[in-house]
């Protein structure tokens, strides 16, 4: 669970979270990396120690890429899953996410999805449709969206995955999943209920386009990722503190 400046939210997160997986087992936990928040929001559930909660800190914002990268080296579970920490997306269905594991590598909310239920301001709306046609003319992963923070992989892919991903910020969505995609993971969609508040600045929209494009010019022109999959997938495995 990524988190920057949501000492307003954190702590209902990690509830949902909590109370969700609670019902399915008790052998779970959940990361909370602070990605050097200001407003004390690692801090708080620090002092609040809730139970099946570690905490990681650093003091530097350095992106959600980065903040996912460093919570997965302190994995240990078979399965994986990537849930925002700023109720912009209610992660009410984290069974029907964990089921569908059982029979495919990776399972990915979709704002497109038929069932999904989406609360959003018309241009951001209309720029998440661009960048889908945009990564799928660049990178040609050949999903309907892959920016949903709330994400299931089995472990045993990311370990594959994880060590080539260069993006520390907006796209490493596309990254991961493009990545997925030269491994020949199964990818399942599945209805997500969310509301995005804020719309995107345009810088960010700048720094994503500039992540994306990286992400074409390592897959396509230098074949970056092919070239080095094969000796990370063997050689990687998490890092356990």
């Amino acid at each position: 669970m990524p988190a920057y400046n949501e000492v307003d939210f954190v702590l209902k997160s990690i509830a949902s979270v909590q109370q969700q997986f609670g019902d399915l087992c008790d052998d779970y936990e959940i990361i909370l990396v602070d990605d050097g928040s200001n407003d004390g929001t690692g801090k708080l559930v620090q002092s609040l120690k809730p139970s099946k909660v570690k905490v990681v800190s650093y003091g530097e914002n350095k992106g959600k890429g980065f903040a996912f990268r460093t919570g997965f080296n302190k994995v240990t579970g078979e399965y994986t899953f990537l849930v925002d920490s700023d109720l912009e997306i209610f992660p009410r269905e984290l069974r029907a996410y964990f089921e569908a594991l059982q029979s495919s590598d990776v399972v990915i909310g979709s704002k497109r999805h038929p069932q999904s239920i989406v609360r959003t301001p018309t241009m951001r709306r209309f720029l998440s449709i661009g960048y889908n046609i945009l990564e799928r003319l660049l990178v040609g992963v050949r999903v309907t969206d892959t920016q949903v923070g709330l994400k299931g992989w089995k472990s045993s892919v990311l370990y594959k995955v994880v060590p080539l991903m260069s993006v520390k910020r907006y796209a490493f969505d596309l990254e991961l999943l493009a990545i997925a995609s030269l491994l020949g993971a199964n990818v399942k969609e599945l209805p997500v209920n969310i509301e995005l508040r804020v719309s995107l600045r345009p810088k960010q929209l700048l720094l994503m386009l500039i992540d994306t494009l990286g992400i074409a010019y390592r897959l396509r022109l230098r074949r970056w990722y092919q070239k080095n999959l094969v000796d990370f997938s063997e050689t990687y495995r998490p890092i356990i503190p």
